[in-house]
């Protein structure tokens, strides 16, 4: 609490003596003049506040004039008390003029108005416009994306160096902890991956078979199965699965460890944060991810076979007859060499984002959810940009 005035005065006001705080009021000519007197301190402003309030409400007049001279003392509430009577008459209007107050009684002032508004005047500065917003929302965003990008690579770089467990030299690899998060996040995942897998392999061949039927060209819906699911759609929605379930996970472990701050406990004791923590994870997607995606290659063309069985009279024998000339090694590795990279992408994006937690609950929830957003988008974006390398090498 900052206190201005004399030490001695407020035990002297507490004692009940002549010390308390006064206003004397006089009117004339529309100036209301008011002169304040006593000490003005915490203990002693509940006795002048229902006087201050009566001034407050007062009206008829055009100009307050507020003498401070013959304040005694005055801490941060008194000081309010008289920044609350300043303020509401200048909201109403009135012109307020304020004489009497000592250097250090106009600190105490200033301070405790601009606290009150929050560091002054500025709400009533008109804001940015929507084009200074917009470039700034940008610049901050690829601020941002830098700083994830060299993150990123300091985790790649520790992870290809190996475990790391130890800081400043390499360790061996924990197997148990890789073999764990594989149980977790490789074999945990395939019931979810293979059921959608099946239905969306059913639901390509069903919209495929119905329009080709206009052209009498049913069998083609093989062809459209096998390559779509094979290049594409397999490797893509295991990693949009992978994403929202391992990624997200991966982010809410090490950011509840971050908050704990279990994370700076392994520091203090000699292990990398990376070494324990990332690396057991990244090579566990690595591994889990491919696996996965050859698991929802067999269920998509299960479930393409199976519709276009029951809806276009294809029997299994003749689907696969035809899945035969319709696809060859290349198409089959041209989806398996994509889940590698997108099982890193996930992993370090999940991890970035967990290293980036802070120390609340919504700071937890908001870096969960970037994780997963960001995972999905770049996940799709390396899905193009692969679409376009294997077409200009014509593989």
């Amino acid at each position: 609490m900052l206190t201005i005035g004399k030490p001695e005065a407020s035990q002297t006001a507490a004692d009940g003596g002549d010390h308390r705080p006064q206003v004397a009021v006089a009117e004339r000519d529309g100036v209301l003049a008011c002169v304040l007197s006593g000490i003005w301190t915490t203990r002693t402003v509940a006795l002048i506040d229902a006087d201050m309030r009566q001034i407050q409400e007062r009206r008829g007049f055009r100009q307050l004039a507020l003498d401070l001279s013959r304040i005694e003392k005055m801490d941060t509430a008194g000081a309010w008390l008289i920044d609350r009577l300043v303020r509401a008459n200048k909201n109403n209007g009135i012109d307020v003029k304020v004489e009497g107050r000592s250097a250090a009684a106009d600190i105490l002032l200033d301070a405790v108005g601009e606290a009150v508004r929050g560091g002054g005047d500025s709400s009533d500065k008109p804001g940015p416009n929507v084009v200074i917003r917009m470039l700034e929302a940008i610049g901050r965003r690829v601020y941002e994306t830098r700083d994830d990008f060299l993150q990123a690579m300091n985790i790649l770089g520790a992870t290809i160096r190996g475990a790391q467990m130890k800081l400043g030299r390499g360790h061996a690899v924990n197997p148990a902890a890789i073999f764990n998060q594989i149980d977790r996040m490789g074999v945990g995942a395939i019931p979810v991956v293979v059921l959608m897998s099946a239905i969306v392999g059913a639901i390509v061949a069903q919209q495929g078979a119905f329009q080709l039927s206009y052209f009498g060209a049913d069998i083609f819906v093989v062809d459209l199965i096998g390559v779509l699911v094979l290049r594409e759609l397999g490797v893509l929605m295991t990693a949009i699965m992978i994403a929202g379930r391992s990624g997200s996970a991966i982010t809410a472990e090490i950011g509840s460890m971050k908050m704990r701050e279990e994370v700076d406990a392994l520091t203090v004791i000699g292990l990398n944060p990376i070494g324990v923590l990332v690396f057991p994870r990244l090579v566990a997607l690595v591994i889990a991810l491919p696996c996965l995606t050859i698991l929802a290659n067999f269920a998509a063309l299960g479930g393409g076979m199976a519709t276009a069985w029951f809806y276009s009279d294809i029997p299994p024998a003749a689907f696969i007859d035809r899945l035969r000339v319709a696809i060859d090694v290349s198409t089959i590795f041209a989806g398996l060499i994509k889940a590698p990279f997108m099982a890193l992408i996930i992993g370090t994006i999940g991890s970035v984002e967990g290293l980036k937690v802070g120390g609340s609950a919504e700071s937890l929830g908001r870096q969960v959810t970037a994780s997963v957003v960001k995972s999905i988008f770049v996940v799709i974006i390396l899905d193009g940009m692969f679409a376009m390398f294997y077409a200009a090498i014509d593989f």
